[in-house]
């Protein structure tokens, strides 16, 4: 659904109010203080995650964001704090950030913290967003859309609930018997609730919703406030526990492997990273260049909202590594899509007007300020994609690597032959049968060499050939922004270009042949118009690359299958990316490694099931 972001405004008195509920966002009596008493103290914290693994927390109504800084600011505090902090949180109408600068300059004592969160701040599009905090021990997760349909796609376990938002004469659907239930469906053994709220519908709901509730002295000029607990007797969400050994073994050093490696060691885990290859990103990662960038839909499919996900979180992790000195390529020039006649682009701007995305993730171009930006003429408009832009794969997944030398060990030039469960552990074999490596947490990331391995039989990839054609490219010459349309060219990188891609499933021919180049430079003509009379198409290199598929083009990310009822303990697939892989890597990796932690996911709970690699066995015995 379109999110429209909140308007700053403020009350007499100076407290921010919203005009949509019109109410405050907080108590006039201080909004930090009243975070401190009615939420950290209503649920008995910092005291409860005090020698923790995880804590997480459940929130109804982000506003400002105080509640949450106030408890990343209690828990940094604390010197027995839990090893990590997971904090969700649901909102409706986001303020942009230059409004949350405004108000957070209320609290100088959250400055540090407060411009953490605003410098990861995402693009105001719905569904779910995941930022990393504080060097990666605290997570925020956003959903950003009505809080009914956020708790239902939540997949976590909360310990505690922050029921907060405008009253409820103001904004009943917040404190709805719904509400209370999905809250109930997310609750862990033990799990509290504070709110300021003591409507009497707030009490029976919740009593209804099976937590016993109580009132406690309030904050300010609120008299009472109410806290709650699971009730003993109620159907618990039982937190997986931490795993006993954080090691894994990843087999594959492309864009997926490399991702998932990068997001285990920041949780600390150890991973031995195997490839044939002599570096990373050298299979169907190895492309001179590529392109990440959303694919939008008029019904926004599930492809759709995965991609768009994907591309938001990519290149958050991008920005961050840039950042951080990275050695990584990459550049965010802009990527336009352009429509192939007038009916098209007429279809496209349809698409745009739906959505309503925020303009630096998505808007509609002309052919006239499209030509400017590219630097060439074109005879329609279409897509564009202001925030996105070239990667050079290779180097990210080098990047990734590197961002924790310490806790990984590649193997380059190994081939595994087969995988094998001894006792608590996997262990990747070698042709004699020698172990390369071992751990009790094994993930297939081998692209199409996955069906290599019996044990991912039940796990259908389909192997897709792609032949890109590179042309030498001058110095600033056209295009200057990423353009796609049935094809793509980037700009120059390194006095090169890509241009492509053939994308031919089932075809096993690894050498680069001329009716490919041709094929791609014809792709280029149509998008470029007169771009391709000089060119010499016997003296353009090209790239040959085989990419995993699944028959329904989404992506393969979780367990691995042994029939519809059981997974192999332990063994994990991250495949199946097809074309997309640099816009699904990294958010997948994030997946994958929540997954195997058993923390809160990134994702809708929907498009996690679409990605669950056992959902081709389901569809077979319905059929």
């Amino acid at each position: 659904m379109p999110i429209h972001p909140a308007t700053l405004l403020l009350s007499p008195d100076g407290t921010p109010r919203s005009d949509l509920f019109d109410d405050i966002y907080h108590s006039a009596d201080g909004g930090l203080e009243q975070a401190r008493h009615v939420f950290l103290g209503g649920n008995d914290l910092p005291e409860r995650w005090r020698g923790r693994d995880r804590f997480v927390i459940v929130e109804t109504g982000f506003g400002l964001g105080l509640n949450f800084l106030a408890t990343w600011a209690a828990w940094r505090e604390d010197a027995a704090r839990s090893r990590v902090l997971h904090f969700i949180s649901c909102e409706l109408h986001p303020f942009r950030v230059d409004d949350l600068a405004r108000l957070h300059a209320d609290w100088p004592e959250l400055a540090p913290l407060a411009a953490q969160l605003r410098a990861q701040w995402p693009a105001l599009a719905g569904g779910m967003h995941r930022l990393h905090l504080d060097e990666g021990r605290v997570f925020l997760t956003l959903y950003f859309g009505d809080v009914r349909e956020g708790l239902a796609q939540i997949d976590a376990s909360a310990d505690a609930f922050f029921l907060d938002g405008f009253s409820p004469a103001k904004n009943p659907i917040m404190w709805s018997p719904r509400v209370f239930h999905l809250l109930s469906r997310l609750a862990a053994p033990k799990a509290t609730l504070a709110t300021w709220s003591v409507a009497g519908e707030v009490r029976e709901g919740l009593r209804r919703a099976k937590f016993v509730v109580s009132m406690s002295p309030g904050f300010g000029s609120k008299r009472q406030m109410l806290r709650g607990t699971l009730h003993p007797e109620a159907r618990a969400r039982q937190p997986s526990p931490p795993p006993a050994s954080r090691r894994a073994v990843v087999i594959g050093a492309g864009a997926a492997g490399t991702a998932v490696c990068t997001r285990l060691c920041a949780r600390g885990w150890e991973v031995d990273i195997i490839d044939s290859a002599e570096g990373p990103g050298q299979g169907a990662s190895g492309n001179h260049a590529g392109v990440l960038r959303p694919q939008p839909s008029l019904d926004d499919n599930r492809m759709s909202r995965i991609t768009r996900a994907g591309a938001l979180y990519g290149w958050q992790r991008i920005g961050e590594a840039l950042a951080s000195g990275a050695k990584l390529r990459a550049a965010a020039c802009g990527v336009f899509h352009l429509a192939r006649d007038a009916e098209h682009e007429m279809k496209m701007r349809a698409v745009v007007e739906r959505l309503v995305l925020p303009e630096e993730l998505l808007r509609q171009a002309d052919a006239e300020e499209a030509s400017k930006i590219i630097g060439w003429q074109v005879p329609y408009g279409g897509w564009h994609f202001p925030g996105c832009g070239w990667v050079q794969p290779p180097s990210l997944c080098a990047a990734n690597l590197a961002a924790f030398p310490e806790r990984v060990r590649a193997h380059w030039s190994c081939s595994v032959a087969a995988i094998e469960r001894r006792g608590e552990c996997w262990h990747a074999l070698d042709a004699d049968g020698h172990a390369l490596a071992s751990a009790p947490v094994m993930i297939l990331a081998a692209g199409v060499g996955v069906t290599g391995f019996s044990q991912a039989g039940n796990v259908p990839v389909l192997s897709a050939r792609g032949q890109v054609s590179v042309l030498p490219a001058a110095t600033g010459s056209a295009p200057r922004a990423v353009v796609c349309q049935g094809g793509y060219a980037t700009p120059e990188v390194d006095g090169l270009r890509c241009a492509g891609a053939s994308f031919d499933v089932g075809d096993p021919d690894p050498f680069v042949r001329l009716a490919d180049q041709q094929a791609n430079l014809a792709k280029l003509e149509s998008i470029l118009p007169g771009y391709t009379e000089r060119l010499d198409v016997d003296a353009l290199g090209a790239r040959v690359g085989f990419r995993p598929v699944s028959p329904d083009r989404l992506p393969l990310v979780g367990a691995i299958p042994v029939d519809g009822q059981s997974c192999h303990p332990g063994l994990y697939i991250l495949s199946g990316f097809g074309a997309r892989g640099l816009a699904w890597a990294a958010l997948t990796g994030e997946l994958l490694a929540s997954q195997i932690e058993g923390e809160p996911l990134p994702l809708e709970r929907e498009l996690v099931d679409a990605m669950n690699p056992g959902r081709f066995l389901g569809r077979a015995k319905r059929k």
